[in-house]
């Protein structure tokens, strides 16, 4: 495993080389690619010990074993920027011949159709190979905190862990400040959950955004002893698992309101989703499409899966494809007043 360390964009020059590796791709079968290959490189647009390593963790596992040639499929943490420099990378510099694939922040296409400066891909245009879950992220605030709700983070402060400008758990906090009046005050620089978690427990802050998936598997034992209280879930409408945790789709005076907390509510249908850059040879793409779709109904990988505790919610890449288009088309006001609240 290696952890890869980038300040924030990568350059957008490609080398001679790689803009020759996809017409070459071209002329081989997705065996003779990964037969001479070997290896897929699997960038995981976070650090270890989140809901997206794990399940990152556990495709790399068993993806391979799907695919013609039986490549091994290697995982790579790559953390910045809320995971957008992993897709930066994957979109302009990683090899276009199937070897180099992601899984990157739900959001992703969302912060594109908002104009993040930070994006330098177009969603539209990577290769969606599928999804193995759909997501919902919560917020979650430690037993000693004063603030316990949403209401009271009204009248009270509460500190939160986060874990850059493209992650819910920093980004909805910010928009509950501007839409609803809650006094968030968010302590920026945690790299991902599982340290905004930690804080969390020592006393840096009072709370995190975390994925339901994560506490499910690792954390239940916070929960059955009262040491957090879930606030907030990040979804259009309450998911089963959580009757009584309020949504982000319930907030919001406005249609205007509604319809900017709603785009941020939207991000669970594309979920821990995987993709490649743009420009996969079709053949070896719908490989690894194939291989992909066999592997989420693989026993082997559904039993890993529920060890861990966490859910599968597969969807093609076809309607991955449609989310992330749906996405990208904001309406002009709704991106005016999202531009207003975060200032850019």
């Amino acid at each position: 495993m290696r952890t890869w360390h980038f300040a924030f964009v990568l350059g957008t020059g490609l080398t001679a080389g790689l803009l020759n590796i996809a017409p070459l791709a071209q002329a081989q079968t997705a065996e003779q690619v990964f037969s001479t290959k070997k290896t897929i490189n699997l960038y995981i647009g976070y650090t270890p010990g989140g809901s997206y390593d794990l399940y990152g963790r556990l495709v790399a596992q068993h993806l391979g074993r799907h695919l013609p040639g039986k490549p091994n499929v290697v995982p790579n943490n790559m953390p910045g920027a809320g995971s957008l420099t992993a897709a930066n990378y994957v979109y302009e510099v990683a090899p276009k011949d199937g070897t180099a694939l992601a899984l990157v922040s739900e959001t992703a296409a969302m912060e594109q159709a908002l104009g993040n400066p930070a994006v330098k891909y177009d969603a539209t245009k990577f290769t969606w190979i599928g999804r193995v879950a759909s997501s919902n992220n919560i917020h979650l605030v430690w037993h000693k905190a004063k603030a316990q709700s949403v209401e009271d983070a009204r009248k009270i402060e509460m500190t939160v862990a986060g874990t850059g400008p493209a992650n819910l758990a920093e980004a909805v906090p910010r928009l509950l400040n501007a839409i609803e009046g809650t006094k968030f005050k968010i302590i920026s620089g945690y790299q991902a959950a599982g340290p905004g978690m930690i804080a969390m427990e020592q006393g840096e802050v009072d709370g995190s955004g975390t994925s339901w998936a994560i506490v499910k598997a690792t954390k239940q034992d916070w929960l059955k002893s009262g040491l957090v209280k879930i606030i907030l879930q990040d979804v259009p409408t309450r998911s089963a698992d959580l009757p009584d945790v309020p949504a982000l789709g319930e907030f919001g005076k406005t249609p205007e309101d509604k319809q900017v907390l709603g785009l941020y509510a939207s991000g669970g249908a594309i979920g821990r989703a995987f993709f490649g850059p743009p420009g996969i040879p079709p053949q070896i793409a719908k490989a690894l499409q194939d291989g992909f779709s066999a592997m989420v109904k693989d026993r082997d990988f559904l039993a890993d899966l529920e060890k861990a505790g966490l859910d599968v919610d597969p969807e093609t890449p076809e309607a991955l494809a449609k989310v992330v288009a749906s996405t990208v088309q904001v309406p002009d006001s709704v991106r005016a007043r999202v531009r207003s609240i975060f200032g850019n």
